[in-house]
């Protein structure tokens, strides 16, 4: 349930809620009921009080003890016992119910109006007569004294049905082209038919003759609407004997004494909307009447606004349960809308639970957020320069920030970013200009970031948009708001003279030129066939079938070797060039190149290119190069003596002093074990 307050008027939604799909089977029901909390809090006044559809009219019979409301599709009417809360039967049609009648206090006796022409008639085992009027019809209503159904439609007649004798009367023939409804005051039995022209007839059904004409067009147009034609009449309703009720295509409900050809109320809805039903609460003099937008509650007497109820969707059709404050709304949706208006009267006997349910509610009250206020955390207050009004009774603490009065927001708004104004209009007028230049010559706009991959995609998307193909794939990658980084951000610019990019190249080229091959001819196919056929015959082998894939591949492989010769070419050259310059080489080693807790050196790196050299050369090249490491010298008797010294290592060396070290230390510490002796257990 959920529950609204406009002019301190409480507003409760019990049809608010979620509600579970047909197919499910009632145990799978129940499981969900246990499970689900919103289902569990959910107020369910009529079970299954929904079409599958959309949903055309509801009433209420007589007795007050059934609700039965017309849907689509399939065309059908459904009517709700209130004692028992649920469905009591279904009826299907052949085509969509216009409107209907109760003819009985309860539902034993009903006729549909249907919008092919048809009448039929149901008793309680269903259909019980069906009959078809000459021209399309739009209201029906019954005179029970002489037991007449009356129709109107796309006619001057007023059809005439008596279901007493079960035959046609001579019509009521009046002076419009058409009619759009007609309603019966039940306390004289003077029949009211609306017309297009903008008049309201009234004729004597017991003299058979006219009693009346009501031009309502004229006092329906005021000075500051816009007349797109004479307003013709949608909707009649009656209180008591005297005051009728007239609504109009233009929005406007006129409440007459028939007494007087002047209205003594007009009230305008606004919204510009046909008026669809206007009905009567005399337990609270209030008038309620329904567009297809909203239904709006105001005062009979003084035109006072009162109430207004939005639905979800378009409303088709608004019933008030008489003397009580229950709302029963069909509109263009499944379910049926329910509203209780505690300020309209009491719920009625079947759901009294609703008046202590509203006391409980209306005794703990809630936080309600209205429109006239605003809400700011402490940062925004700080940016208007309104901090030092926290903590008075300017601002009302909630939650994380305030709430404040919504003009004194917009005044502070309008002091701390003078020239707001003035962007918004510059962004509207460009918006503008845009929109008319979509008729001109597109340009492709290209980010600043990664153009040549944003014109690749936009490529793709083409592509695509011509086959409609069913899996865009990376072409969607432009209209997803999670990659808008990747054209923004300068972070993810793609460097393509990094090494990795020039070695992933060779692949998006083969993958390229594959789609290039696959968007070939189909007459290329078939000449290839041909070749492959000529070639076989003469003798050549079949396996040269994927040959072209063969090469795609060979190809691909030389282009990446191609790559990688050209990467090492250019690091050798930058060594060289270091090398010659003086300064220490500025490469950075490969992050698997490096162990943790250890230094990389580059020198030792090159020593190890250096060590794979000298065993490669001879013995004499190598004493050539190693005159350092040794000294020769010769005695007098010829003999020639050789002595050198081995090379260490800087990290060998280090390593031989920190053990001489650690054996000094140990040598300190060092204890004799002599006088331990063994311990016999």
């Amino acid at each position: 349930m959920q529950v609204s307050s406009a002019n301190n008027v409480k507003v409760y939604n019990l049809s608010s809620g979620k509600s579970m799909p047909e197919w499910l089977s009632d145990r799978k029901k129940r499981a969900l009921s246990k499970s689900d909390f919103d289902i569990q809090k959910r107020i369910q006044l009529l079970q299954d009080f929904e079409m599958p559809t959309v949903s055309g009219c509801v009433q209420v019979s007589p007795d007050g003890q059934y609700i039965l409301a017309t849907g689509t599709y399939k065309p059908r009417v459904r009517c709700y016992d209130v004692n028992h809360l649920s469905m009591k039967f279904e009826r299907c049609f052949d085509s969509e119910v216009v409107k209907f009648h109760i003819l009985s206090g309860d539902y034993s006796k009903l006729v549909f109006l249907q919008c092919d022409r048809y009448v039929e008639f149901h008793a309680k085992y269903g259909r019980y007569h069906r009959l078809r009027i000459p021209k399309f019809g739009r209201d029906l209503a019954y005179h029970s004294p002489s037991c007449d159904l009356f129709l109107v439609g796309m006619s001057p007649e007023i059809y005439r049905i008596n279901l007493e004798q079960g035959r046609f009367l001579a019509p009521f023939i009046t002076d419009s082209l058409a009619l759009n409804a007609c309603k019966v005051n039940p306390m004289h039995q003077l029949l009211a038919v609306g017309t297009i022209e903008g008049r309201v007839e009234c004729w004597d059904p017991r003299a058979r003759r006219r009693a009346g004409v009501l031009d309502c067009a004229l006092s329906s147009i005021t000075s500051d609407m816009q007349v797109k034609g004479v307003p013709a009449v949608t909707s009649l309703a009656f209180n008591g004997g005297l005051k009728m009720a007239v609504g109009t295509s233009s929005g406007q409900v006129l409440m007459y004494d028939i007494r007087s050809n002047k209205p003594c109320l007009i009230k305008d809805h606004r919204n510009g909307l046909p008026i669809k039903g206007i009905s009567f609460s005399p337990r609270a003099e209030m008038v309620v009447s329904s567009d297809s937008r909203a239904a709006k509650i105001w005062s009979e007497s003084s035109g006072r606004p009162f109430v207004t109820v939005e639905g979800e969707s378009d409303l088709n059709d608004v019933f008030l349960v008489w003397d009580s404050g229950l709302l029963l709304m069909a509109c263009e949706a499944p379910k049926l809308l329910t509203y209780f208006i505690p300020g309209l009267g009491p719920a009625p006997k079947w759901c009294s639970f609703l008046d202590s349910l509203t006391e409980e509610l209306e005794e703990s009250p809630t936080a309600a957020v209205y429109d006239d206020y605003k809400f700011v955390t402490k940062t925004e207050l700080e940016s208007l320069g309104l901090g030092h009004l926290i903590g008075t009774s300017l601002l009302r603490a909630y939650m994380h920030g305030y709430f404040m009065d919504i003009r004194l927001y917009k005044k502070a708004k309008a002091i701390a970013d003078p020239f707001a104004y003035e962007d918004y209009r510059k962004s509207k007028i460009k918006k503008k200009i845009e929109e008319q230049r979509t008729s001109r010559v597109q340009v492709k706009k290209l980010p600043s970031v990664n153009a040549a991959l944003a014109e690749k995609l936009q490529d793709e998307q083409t592509s695509l948009k011509a086959k409609k193909a069913k899996k865009e794939g990376a072409a969607t990658i432009l209209s997803d708001d999670r990659f808008l980084a990747l054209f923004k951000n300068p972070d993810f610019q793609v460097d393509e003279t990094s090494e990795e990019f020039r070695l992933t190249q060779p692949l998006v080229n083969k993958q390229a030129k594959r789609k290039e091959k696959e968007k070939s001819s189909m007459m290329d196919q078939f000449e290839e066939l041909n070749a492959q056929e000529e070639e076989e015959l003469e003798g050549r082998a079949s396996s040269d079938e994927n040959s072209s894939s063969d090469e795609d591949d060979r190809s691909w492989q030389e282009e990446l070797r191609r790559e990688h010769f050209a990467l090492r070419q250019e690091q050798k050259l930058k060594r060289r060039r270091e090398r010659e310059k003086g300064g220490a080489p500025t490469t950075t080693p490969k992050f698997y190149e490096i162990k943790a807790g250890e230094e990389f050196h580059m020198a030792s790196a090159r020593n190890d290119g250096s060590l794979k050299r000298m065993k490669k050369a001879s013995l004499a090249e190598r004493v050539e190069r190693e005159t350092e490491s040794f000294s020769r010298s010769s005695t007098s008797l010829g003999n020639q003596q050789v002595s050198f010294s081995a090379k260490k290592d800087e990290k060998q060396r280090r390593r031989q002093e920190e053990a001489a070290e650690h054996h000094k230390e140990r040598r300190k510490l060092r204890r004799s074990a002599g006088n331990l002796s063994k311990k016999k257990r």
